[in-house]
């Protein structure tokens, strides 16, 4: 019997080389910013810690209680990479952010700004096998 996936039928939504130039370029920082790949998608990491990413089309930030409110109030949802399993501290902006991308900006910074106070994570040590 194989292994039941935690994502059921669904498939992991992919971006488009669109969205990911855009989110690239949004993304702005010194030595202590980096991109990584993430289940397809791409996400962007300060200090180690996760702040921005990319799911299929849709962008998600991390942000605290105030700007996380205002995303909400402009058309926002909490970030929920599996139905009823929002991640703590994620919303995902509204739609139209590749064609409107200042908002989205203004977003990106605020996250990296607070995530950037967050403790340095350092990389676990892979296990052996």
């Amino acid at each position: 019997m194989s292994p039941v996936s935690p994502m059921g039928d669904m498939t992991m939504p992919k971006p488009s080389e669109d969205a990911k130039d855009a989110f690239r370029s949004l993304v702005v920082g010194g030595s202590e910013v980096t991109l990584r790949p993430m289940f397809g998608n791409l996400a962007a990491f300060v200090n180690g810690n996760m702040f921005a990413g990319l799911f299929g089309e849709r962008l998600f930030v991390r942000l605290g209680d105030a700007e996380r409110d205002q995303v909400m109030a402009a058309g926002g949802s909490y970030f929920e990479p599996m139905p009823g399993r929002a991640m703590k501290g994620y919303v995902t902006l509204p739609d139209g952010w590749l064609s409107d991308p200042e908002p989205a900006r203004a977003s990106i910074a605020a996250a990296m700004a607070s995530t950037a106070k967050l403790p340095v994570k350092v990389a676990k040590p892979k296990k052996k096998a």
